[in-house]
Order: C-alpha cells, then structure tokens, then sequence
C-alpha cells in the first residue's frame, strides 16, 4: 500500500471533509432523490438525474478519501530540523527576478494551496528546492522561463 506523506493539519482538514460528506452530504442527497422521485417521471426529472450524479461524485470521493487517510503517513514539522530543506520545512525564497519574498511550507500532495503557500512535495519547485541549503538558488522551469529563487530560511514546526 502507497504510504502519502503529510501534516498532522492536513490530515485534519480531510478527515473532517469525510465527516460531512458522510454525515450531512449524504443526508442532504437522500433528500434530493426522494422529493424529485416525488415529482414523477424520473426519465425526464432533471433533478433527480443531478442529484444521482451528484450522489456518484460525493461517493467517489468518499471512497478517495477513505483510502489516503487509511494511507497517511504523518509527519510532525516540528519534530525535524537540520539545515536543509525536507518535507514539512517552511522555506523562506526571494525571486531573483523581482526580488519579491515569499514563503512556502512543503506538505504532502492531498494538502498543498499554493495560495495559502503550502507547496506539494511533488511540485517542480519542492523537487528543487529538497536538500538544499540557506544561500542555495534553485531554478524552476516555467511557464514564461525559468524562475530562479535563492533560499533566504529554512524553519521546522
């Protein structure tokens, strides 16, 4: 069995999306398909039809994930540290372009938002940025060209 990497956080935050699935999606679907059975004719009930379809989407990610957090290998930040970058490292990076600071923590793939900066570990810019060092520059490929970040701080937890 595949083994997903993450944070104690993000494991958090799919366990409760399972909950409402399963608890008050679930319910609320039930709902749907029986007052549009209600209706009649389900051959031509549009809202039965988009309940079912909506009921086969919830149920799928149900089972999706029901299998990563049965899979979820923790990781606790905060108890690593060292001098070069991991997964669960919060990276402190300035463009080199624009001189524009920004900051990412590393997390596993089931949990990344980059607009929360959580960057996947499977990200071009984590792959680059792993075992490196503060002073390091790493260059991603992008887009619009290469991108060139030197890493400015490495923290844990």
């Amino acid at each position: 069995m595949q083994k997903f990497p993450m944070t104690a956080p993000g494991l958090a935050a799919l366990e409760e999306e399972l909950r409402f699935l399963k608890g008050q999606e679930r319910s609320s679907i039930i709902r749907a398909i029986a007052e549009a059975r209600s209706h009649g004719d389900l051959s031509e009930n549009a809202e039965y039809h988009a309940a079912r379809e909506r009921q086969s989407f919830v149920e799928g990610r149900i089972a999706e994930l029901e299998e990563i957090t049965s899979a979820a290998e923790v990781i606790d930040p905060a108890s690593l540290s060292g001098d070069t970058v991991k997964f669960g490292a919060t990276i402190l990076l300035v463009d080199e372009d624009t001189e524009k600071e920004v900051t990412y923590q590393i997390v596993g793939t089931h949990e990344a938002d980059i607009k929360r900066g959580r960057l996947s570990i499977t990200s071009p810019l984590a792959k680059a940025l792993i075992a490196k060092r503060v002073g390091d520059t790493v260059a991603v490929p992008a887009p619009g060209g290469d991108k060139s970040y030197e890493i400015l701080n490495i923290s844990y937890g």
